[in-house]
């Protein structure tokens, strides 16, 4: 089931918290780490939503939390396999959630979309990439149709930091959460 989350409402960043939350105690993995791997490039506007998250969370420390996929260090097509390869050798066993922005119904301009299963990045412009993630979270930055590439290069920035700014507080309030109540699981 995918949850769809609009930010225009007040509090969404409180969804964000509960659904990300009851995503994450469905899941049958054992896992002894999160990592949020925020996928995107910030050479193109529709696409660092990721990447801004990514740069909003490393900014905050969090035992048995990490992220991938920063503004200065993107994680992108080019890269993805090499980052996913690093992630599984150096940490084994972890929660992967997957995080990129992305096109959409224009009825869905500016939520955000939280389901269980893997994130297919590059989709909306036809990338075969690995499918990544346990849990994935995406940004609907802009209406899909033709021409994905230049919609993605002409999306407003205020739409996508709008965006990013629910989600990565959205992270930030389920975190302790997940913490204090010994969500976190020790292998």
């Amino acid at each position: 089931m995918t949850f769809y989350i609009d930010t225009r409402y007040a509090n969404c960043s409180l969804e964000i918290c509960r659904l990300l939350k009851a995503c994450i105690l469905e899941q049958t993995l054992e896992w002894s780490e999160i990592i949020f791997l925020c996928i995107g490039t910030d050479r193109v506007t529709g696409d660092c939503l990721g990447p801004y998250i990514g740069a909003q969370l490393s900014s905050h420390v969090f035992p048995m939390v990490h992220v991938y996929g920063t503004l200065s260090a993107p994680v992108h097509a080019l890269n993805l396999t090499d980052t996913m390869q690093e992630i599984q050798k150096c940490h084994p066993g972890s929660l992967i959630i997957a995080i990129d922005s992305s096109l959409g119904q224009k009825k869905h301009l500016g939520y955000v979309t939280i389901s269980n299963g893997a994130l297919y990045p590059g989709a909306a412009v036809h990338k075969k990439l690995p499918p990544v993630g346990h849990i994935h979270i995406t940004g609907i930055v802009n209406v899909s149709g033709v021409l994905e590439h230049l919609t993605l290069q002409t999306t407003r920035l205020s739409t996508v930091i709008s965006i990013a700014d629910q989600i990565t507080d959205g992270i930030l309030y389920m975190i302790p959460l997940i913490s204090k109540c010994g969500f976190i699981q020790i292998l």
